[in-house]
């Protein structure tokens, strides 16, 4: 049951990451601080929940817009994007330590 949990949240995580792309590409949307915000705060939600894995839950989120500007555009300039779902899934296991170290 644990692995269908694991696998579920990944599922879930990756096809929230590439909802956010895709609203990202649309060319009416130029808002780039609300796609980070949006990144920052799913992959905290995913650290928090599991924080053994949250290089996953950031590459499973994060990696969607870089690859969508590589692959259509042969643009490497927003592969930095993925350092903002890092430093929130990373957040989000260290909050979750903190607080199990409280209890």
């Amino acid at each position: 049951m644990q692995r269908f949990k694991f696998w579920l949240t990944l599922a879930v995580a990756a096809g929230l990451g590439f909802l956010i792309a895709w609203v990202d590409s649309r060319p009416t949307w130029d808002d780039a601080g609300i796609t980070a915000g949006a990144i920052l705060l799913l992959t905290g939600l995913l650290g928090l929940r599991n924080p053994q894995r949250p290089w996953v839950w950031a590459l499973a989120v994060g990696i969607w817009i870089p690859a969508q500007d590589i692959l259509l555009h042969h643009n490497y300039g927003l592969s930095p994007v993925i350092v903002i779902a890092f430093i929130g899934a990373y957040a989000g296991a260290l909050v979750r330590k903190a607080l199990v170290a409280l209890r």
